[in-house]
């Protein structure tokens, strides 16, 4: 008899600043951010290649969002998955500041 796996979970983690999806424990995947002020700049999503096509970067999206609305803050889509989320969950774009070169400046610059 198989076990049943533990539905995923988001965790945010600033001390790294991210949001991970966890699997049976173990990290599927992440999306990585930086605080700009009121807004969240996110930058890059990923999910490792043994939990594709699973929808976690949806989940882990959608949750990371949501939290970012519980705080309070702004959403800033650098990340083109991120910024492709926001087209289709529309709930969300209340949330939403554009992508300037100010900002990708200063991601740039926060970054390196």
């Amino acid at each position: 008899m198989t076990e049943a796996s533990a539905a995923p979970t988001v965790e945010r983690r600033d001390d790294r600043h991210r949001y991970e999806i966890l699997v049976d424990g173990e990290r599927a995947g992440l999306t990585a951010f930086r605080d700009h002020g009121a807004q969240r700049v996110f930058y890059h999503t990923e999910t490792g290649d043994a939990f594709a096509g699973r929808g976690l970067a949806g989940q882990l999206v959608e949750q990371a969002l949501t939290d970012v609305r519980a705080q309070g803050k702004r959403i800033v889509p650098v990340c083109p998955y991120v910024a492709k989320f926001l087209t289709k969950h529309t709930e969300f774009a209340d949330l939403a500041d554009p992508v300037t070169p100010e900002i990708r400046s200063w991601l740039k610059a926060e970054l390196s």
